[in-house]
């Protein structure tokens, strides 16, 4: 048995978990790189085509669209006229949970009309702060949602924030909501930053959950884990987080920084870092 087995196994035996396969790493560069429009959410504010074609120039190819800030005041067309003028693609949005309780189809259509792929729900009304029966009452819904979305080609997913993972009633809530939700209607997106600010560890989490995750926000986290920072100067081992990961190739990895004072350069080093990352 080679060293690097051996200690894949000893780890195993230690922790009791079963590492998803293949868990050698494959030195593989990350394929599908995006980046959260949120972490340039100010320059979007000023002037959204300018700084879609900023972030063209950069070298990304996707990008996560905010359909929670109204797309900064622009109407889908617009939206889909300005991705088509940069080249860029948007894979993926984040939307507010309420959108799924109204009006669905209409918001299934749009994500169709964009090409998107998935609509992650980043968040839940404060009424899940309080109560666990309010999590099974959105898990279901989010599983209607699916269902009607996937119809479309569409996933409709949810995102965890860094409260997501705190005790309530002696139950993790955003545990609750994984085993609730159907995994053939409704996909998750794994924020590593935001996992390590709520006190958890991402790789528990991609172990625990594996199939479950297909899209990853990249988020790097200062010592303290109270606010993040440039990939790759932080706390996070993506490396090593993203080595669990099978089907590297089809998973969605978005870029997010959210605190930067200098967005569209931190933007651009993250990229940088992306590209040479190998997992």
């Amino acid at each position: 048995m080679r060293r690097r087995e051996f200690v894949q196994a000893a780890a195993v035996a230690a922790t009791g978990c079963s590492l998803p396969a293949p868990f050698a790493r494959s030195g593989r560069a990350v394929r599908r790189i995006s980046l959260e429009l949120y972490s340039v959410r100010n320059e979007m504010r000023k002037d959204p085509e300018a700084t879609l074609a900023a972030v063209r120039a950069m070298g990304y190819e996707d990008v996560e669209l905010l359909w929670s800030f109204g797309n900064f005041g622009r109407t889908n067309e617009q939206v889909k006229t300005a991705l088509k003028n940069t080249g860029l693609k948007a894979s993926s949005a984040h939307i507010a949970p309420e959108i799924l309780t109204k009006d669905w189809q209409k918001s299934v259509d749009a994500a169709a009309y964009l090409g998107q792929e998935y609509l992650f729900a980043p968040s839940l009304p404060a009424e899940t702060n309080r109560s666990l029966d309010s999590w099974k009452k959105w898990a279901d819904i989010f599983n209607a949602a699916g269902a009607v979305a996937r119809k479309a080609g569409v996933w409709v997913g949810f995102h965890n924030e860094p409260n997501h993972q705190k005790l309530l009633d002696g139950v993790v809530p955003l545990e609750l909501f994984i085993e609730r939700t159907d995994p053939t209607a409704v996909r998750l997106q794994l924020d590593a930053g935001n996992m390590r600010m709520g006190g958890a560890d991402p790789a528990a989490y991609v172990r625990k959950y594996h199939d479950r995750f297909w899209s990853f926000h990249v988020k790097d986290v200062v010592a303290d884990n109270t606010k993040d920072t440039d990939l790759g100067t932080g706390t996070v081992d993506f490396r090593a987080l993203f080595g669990l990961v099978r089907d590297v190739d089809e998973k969605l990895f978005v870029v997010e920084q959210e605190g930067s004072s200098a967005p569209l350069e931190s933007a651009k080093r993250n990229l940088q870092f992306m590209r040479t990352l190998r997992v």
